[in-house]
């Protein structure tokens, strides 16, 4: 690994400092590209205009007109976290505007597949629906929206994901990515999405007379969603996001959330009034995420959705559960998976560039995890394959594959079906994070001829474990207050959560838990606890550590630690 210090520009760092913000936090913005004040302002008022979103108008007429002919509403949602959230908030929303008709489905992971298929087109007309909204998914669906028309449904299709070849002939198409659109904002979520067709909707009955500027339903109740579903899909928090976020963050700490959402803090252990984007990704997000992975999504929208604190508390169980579940099954099949790639090669040789495993045994809903912690593990393009447990699927496996810097996962799958047609039955998603469908008897062929793109495409410094800091940490700011103004920021994929780096002495050091390095070290001069999780290899006495800040409470005083992130050994 190489442990990389991030270019600060020294006069972006003194702006920010000149114009009020904590010289700890001016340097690590400048370092992320932040040159002025103004773009740290989170405010409502400073998100992008509604009119940069190619179709949002339109969708907005759409909505408004059948609402006023009382035409039914049913939104087809997807089975992840932004899926989930993007559905509560569309349902939410159109209720909150005077909707009265409305229904929703969710797609079950092993039955169905990905997105508004056929099938589904058809459960929505039999359900007696009128105009079928998908969120988070539909970009790709050309058949299920020919389906849909063909059965006289009027089709909105809201999503994020990169368009294929050809556009689903929908009524109308709200997606950034989609050709000719200008939103500046390519990243934004699913969830994104529906919440700024919402927005145009309610501009649009407005301008109808349904109420005025001072009368109009506030929306800004569903920006705690907003913000869960964004940070949970890990897409990229530009200044955009960042903002939906932070104003989600806002109201979930005032106590202004769904009791949902409470719920979920309550079962995964955190507090609300301390609210993170850490909690987001790392606990709310994992626990609406598993009921897609393993049972019923609707379980995860259901809890979002409730509005009795009871009933939110025993939906929050069960997906505790679930996800409990989920972490059992994971930590087996990553042994396993491990186990098949160390097959591969020999300890003295440097990984394929490229990695895919199959075993019979696995879970469809675990194998993006488990390929995310083979890529970790690794470094390298990781895909996992499970076979299909859907009737009459059961030759087909279902993969899914998480990328490093610098292999855009989607392209190559793209490039992979144009040198071999007929092998990917089905592939979709972005840059990071891709999922594809194949028949077993082509599993050898897909893995050489995704090693050959990775081979064409990544250089020895990609290949190379590259970590980015923020260089040295001054011992002034090790304070638990510091800790806590850190965590009070929004930080995540493509805006990094702060992470130091600097040479240091180990004093001792012990495995606890069997996993875990817990460390004692001299931070310049002062003696510090510290604690890698998941690593049980010794350190020198003198090492370059990266390491995160965090604060813990022992006898009632809170205590710096530094949680470990990699070691320049």
């Amino acid at each position: 690994m190489k442990i990389i210090t991030r270019d600060i520009p020294p006069r972006a760092a003194w702006a920010l400092e000149q114009a009020g913000v904590h010289p700890l936090l001016a340097r690590l913005f400048a370092a992320r590209g932040i040159s002025a004040k103004e773009e740290l302002d989170d405010g409502l008022a400073r998100l992008l205009p509604l009119s940069g979103m190619k179709g949002l108008q339109e969708a907005a007429v759409l909505l408004a007109d059948a609402m006023a002919a009382g035409k039914k509403l049913c939104v087809v949602a997807d089975y992840d976290c932004d899926g989930a959230t993007a559905c509560a908030v569309g349902l939410r929303g159109l209720k909150l505007l005077g909707a009265r008709a409305i229904d929703y489905l969710v797609p079950d992971r092993v039955v169905d597949g990905y997105g508004l298929t056929p099938p589904i087109a058809q459960r929505v007309k039999d359900r007696g629906a009128d105009v079928l909204i998908t969120v988070d998914n539909g970009i790709a669906s050309v058949e299920g929206v020919a389906t849909a028309n063909a059965l006289g449904l009027q089709v909105l299709v809201t999503d994020h994901h990169l368009p294929g070849s050809e556009l689903p002939a929908a009524a109308v198409i709200v997606n950034p990515n989609q050709p000719g659109c200008p939103f500046e904002s390519k990243s934004i979520a699913g969830v994104g999405v529906m919440f700024y067709v919402l927005l145009a909707l309610r501009s649009e009955l407005r301008q109808r007379g349904m109420f005025d500027q001072a009368s109009q339903p506030k929306l800004d109740a569903l920006l705690p969603l907003v913000a869960l579903g964004t940070v949970a899909d890990v897409v990229k928090l530009d200044a955009n996001n960042r903002r939906l976020v932070a104003q989600g963050l806002k109201r979930i700490r005032a106590g202004a959330l769904p009791c949902g959402l409470a719920s979920l803090f309550k079962a995964a252990g955190r507090d609300p009034r301390v609210a993170t984007t850490f909690d987001f990704g790392f606990a709310l997000g994992p626990r609406i995420n598993a009921a897609g992975r393993l049972a019923d999504m609707t379980l995860g929208i259901e809890c979002l959705l409730t509005d009795d604190a009871a009933r939110a508390d025993e939906l929050a169980r069960a997906l505790d559960a679930i996800n409990r579940q989920r972490r059992d099954i994971e930590v087996g099949m990553r042994d396993q998976a491990m186990q098949i790639v160390d097959a591969m090669f020999d300890e003295s040789e440097d990984p394929p560039p490229a990695i895919c495993v199959f075993d019979p045994d696995f879970h469809e809903g675990v194998v993006g995890i488990v390929a995310s912690r083979v890529k970790d593990k690794l470094h390298r393009p990781t895909f996992v394959f499970a076979a299909s447990a859907a009737p009459g699927k059961e030759h087909e496996l279902k993969g899914s594959g998480r990328s490093i810097p610098g292999f855009h996962l989607r392209d190559a799958l793209d490039l992979v079906a144009k040198r071999h047609p007929g092998v990917l039955l089905r592939f979709g998603g972005h840059a990071m994070a891709a999922g594809c469908t194949i028949a077993e008897e082509h599993f050898d062929v897909f893995e050489q001829a995704l090693s050959l793109v990775a081979q064409e495409w990544l250089d020895a410094p990609t290949l190379l474990r590259r970590l980015d800091t923020d260089g040295p940490l001054a011992a002034e700011y090790r304070r638990p207050d510091l800790v806590d103004t850190l965590h009070r920021e929004v930080w995540g994929q493509g805006f990094a959560p702060p992470v130091f780096s600097e040479e240091v002495e180990i004093i001792s050091q012990r495995l606890v838990g069997e996993k875990h390095l817990q460390i004692k070290l001299k931070h310049q001069g002062q003696p510090v606890d510290g604690i890698w999780f998941g690593h049980t290899e010794p350190l020198p006495t003198r090492v370059k550590l990266a390491f995160r800040l965090d604060a813990d409470e022992w006898n009632g005083v809170r205590r710096v630690r530094f949680l470990v992130e990699g070691a320049e050994i």
